[in-house]
């Protein structure tokens, strides 16, 4: 018996590849991009405190101490100038009228006391010399008379006790004698007068005038030339000791009542930010008409010479009375995203600490040392120095993780 006869159909298994194909491709197509993304990092925030080990406090240098209170005071800028101090310093003059033979001095030259500067020919200076010398010759005559008298009275006197002479005879002698010692006494005087209005002139041997440094300095003033004829009165030599000088400066009245005789104040030489001392001399008591401010005048200490007359300067006049406030050293103070803060330390103990961060208000910035008006108070323990370190460390800590 012949088997039934089986039909395929053509293409009849074609769907069923194709359904798992698309099933296979579909499943490949949805899953691959999913399994090779990678979740993203979140971006890290600021941080607000480190901690550092004992090593690493010792290699940035890192040290820290309680914060104190110490005196500040509100200043104001000012111009002020250096000028000569005029209680140290003296101007050669001359009293007669005279020509100038020498100047054995410069601008600038260090002199010592007693040393001749100038030297002058002068007619009134000689002829004060020759009346020196006529007085000297009258006062040796009227020495001899006396000298004459006073033996002529001993004579006079023996011979009255040998009863060889007359009471009369004594009696002028004796009158003969005290006009001689009058005689005698007033050319002695004649003598000091000449040799006193000779050495006002500090004439020499020659009749020369010689002028002499009356302190140690330096020559800061020259108005004679040799040859030139220098009138009586007229100065010809300025020396000055240039280790006292003055500060002059102008203050608003406001802050002109602040100063008092003897206070401290300080002052800069631009551009140099170093601070220099000085000492309130006196304090106008009358306001200047033109510029509307008081003049205030300071005494200056300059043992090392450094500053000099004329020194445009910025005197930091205080505008409040001393009040305790919170001051730190400057290193300790740093700037993170542009704005003031300090770290405060919290130590462990083992040399290591944590360290927070402080945003604090800044003022003034005097000897370096800068003053805290908000966000430290006295007792805080702050880093004072390796504060950058510190720094660095925060700025570190902002950076985001790598993958």
């Amino acid at each position: 018996m012949t088997p039934p006869l089986r039909l395929s159909r053509p293409g009849a298994n074609i769907p069923v590849r194709l359904a798992v194909l698309l099933f296979l491709a579909g499943s490949g197509a949805a899953c691959s991009p999913q399994s090779n993304e990678e979740p993203k990092a979140a971006p890290a925030g600021p941080i607000t405190e480190v901690t550092l080990n004992a090593e690493q406090v010792a290699h940035g240098g890192v040290r820290w101490s309680a914060v104190t209170a110490s005196p500040v005071t509100d200043f104001v800028d000012v111009p002020g100038r250096l000028v000569l101090d005029e209680d140290h310093t003296a101007r050669l003059s001359v009293s007669v009228r005279g020509r100038v033979t020498n100047v054995r001095a410069n601008l600038g030259d260090a002199v010592s006391r007693r040393q001749v500067l100038v030297v002058l020919q002068s007619e009134e200076a000689s002829a004060r010399r020759a009346e020196l010398a006529k007085a000297t010759a009258e006062a040796t005559e009227r020495d001899s008379a006396l000298r004459y008298a006073r033996s002529a009275r001993e004579r006079a006197e023996r011979l009255l006790a040998l009863k060889a002479g007359s009471a009369q005879d004594v009696e002028r002698a004796r009158a003969d004698e005290a006009a001689a010692e009058a005689s005698a006494a007033q050319a002695r005087a004649s003598v000091e007068q000449a040799r006193t209005a000779l050495s006002v002139l500090e004439v020499d041997d020659t009749g020369q005038i010689q002028l002499a440094a009356p302190i140690s300095g330096v020559v800061v003033a020259r108005d004679v030339v040799v040859g030139s004829v220098v009138e009586a009165g007229a100065s010809a030599l300025a020396v000055a000791d240039l280790a006292y000088l003055w500060l002059e400066f102008g203050a608003p009245d406001a802050v002109a009542g602040l100063l008092k005789p003897g206070q401290r104040l300080h002052f800069v030489v631009p551009p140099s930010s170093d601070t220099i001392e000085a000492r309130v001399l006196r304090v106008n008591g009358a306001i200047d008409p033109t510029t509307r401010l008081v003049t205030v005048r300071a005494a200056v200490a300059n043992p090392t010479k450094r500053l000099r007359p004329e020194m445009f300067v910025t005197v930091r006049a205080d505008t409040t009375p001393s009040r305790p406030a919170v001051v730190v050293p400057h290193e300790a103070v740093q700037l993170v995203d542009e704005r003031p803060v300090v770290f405060v330390a919290q130590p462990d103990g083992k040399g290591g600490a944590t360290f927070v961060r402080r945003d604090v208000q800044t003022g003034a910035t005097v000897d370096g040392r800068t003053h805290i008006v908000s966000g430290l108070s006295a007792g805080d323990v702050v880093v004072t120095e390796g504060a950058f370190a510190v720094k660095s460390q925060f700025s570190r800590g902002k950076m985001p993780a790598g993958g």
